[in-house]
């Protein structure tokens, strides 16, 4: 039973099968039985412990002590949702949110602050940039960035804007600059008003830059905000205002329109269930996320979330793997998406 378990992931299906019979033979088709069949259709086995983990307590090696962590402000609804179901099961792996010294939050922040040994780990928004990469080889550091979750870009618009959506291309245009006024995009004689946060705030706004404006800079006609509660508060001001920002800070909000987007002209992809709820319904009924879309990739703007950890034998270390595994186990998985993202898994 051990050895079907550990089995590897690169074992053929006949040798499972085989396996297989041999437990309905010895009449021990229960939990070995699921764990076989789970092996055969996943192919994928979590860590490096083997087998695809299903809860909190069967997670191996969680470090006992305190661990700072912090980062990505994407990440606020898991840190509030999620963190403390993981510690319920693992009482002594106790999770502290550090805030950076100066500045703001973000994943960038977070990766300094993890070089600068302020952080056991780190989590992100955005994968690992190659000057980060070299920063830490140059201290002799080796980081890795293991993804745990899918996110999304939605877009908010105010809600009596009219417009049917956007392609990636006109969003391209209106944050360059490039295109001014609502009319140009089959909308309302209006001029229209980008919000956005300040590039050095967040993984975010790095991600927006580097991998939808093809590292374009913001245009000059973009309003910078505070923070993402300001971004939608202006939105909601502004009839001709739009702002991106994760999607599940979007999403159910009530007094923005979070805008379908595409990849071509009126082949728009909702980032909310449909059928759409208006903001007269909410706060009773809200908008949810459109959880198939961001996992099969029809939604043209999806990311993945990654804790980074360091790749050494240190505890910062075990605990930022520990983590990461907890959180891909499927009760993990479970409460990420119940937290208002697509699990990866």
């Amino acid at each position: 039973m051990t050895a079907i378990l550990y089995m590897s992931q690169g074992k053929s299906h006949s040798l499972l099968l085989l396996l297989l019979s041999l437990l309905v033979t010895l009449g021990l088709l229960g939990s070995g039985a699921v764990l076989v069949f789970r092996l055969i259709q996943d192919g994928t086995p979590m860590g490096k412990g083997g087998l695809h983990q299903s809860t909190f307590t069967q997670v191996k090696n969680v470090p006992k002590g305190v661990f700072n962590y912090g980062g990505s402000t994407t990440w606020a609804p898991i840190r509030r949702d999620v963190d403390p179901l993981l510690q319920a099961a693992w009482p002594n792996f106790q999770l502290r949110y550090v805030d950076p010294p100066t500045g703001t939050p973000g994943s960038g922040s977070g990766i300094r602050m993890l070089l600068n040994q302020q952080l056991s780990f780190s989590q992100s928004s955005r994968p690992l940039k190659e000057e980060e990469v070299a920063k830490a080889a140059a201290q002799g550091i080796k980081l890795t960035a293991i993804p745990v979750a899918i996110d999304g870009l939605a877009i908010a618009v105010h809600p009596r804007l009219e417009i049917l959506g956007l392609t990636v291309q006109q969003l391209v245009e209106i944050y360059t600059g490039k295109v001014t006024n609502w009319q140009q995009l089959g909308g309302p004689n209006l001029t229209i008003t980008p919000f956005s946060r300040r590039p050095e705030d967040g993984g975010t706004v790095e991600y927006f830059i580097q991998e939808v404006l093809d590292k374009q800079p913001l245009g000059r006609n973009v309003v910078l905000v505070r923070d993402t509660t300001d971004g939608l508060r202006r939105v909601a001001a502004t009839l001709g205002g739009i702002y991106y920002a994760s999607a599940p800070e979007v999403v159910g909000q009530c007094r923005i329109r979070p805008l379908p987007l595409g990849r071509q002209d009126n082949q728009y992809v909702p980032p909310y269930q449909e059928p759409y709820v208006p903001p007269q319904r909410c706060p009773q009924e809200r908008n949810r996320l459109n959880y198939r879309a961001f996992q099969e990739g029809t939604y043209p703007i999806t990311r993945r979330l990654f804790v980074i950890t360091k790749e050494d034998n240190s505890l910062d270390a075990q605990a930022g793997r520990a983590y990461a595994d907890l959180l891909l186990t499927d009760q993990g998985q479970a409460a990420i998406e119940k937290a208002g993202f697509v699990r990866l898994r």
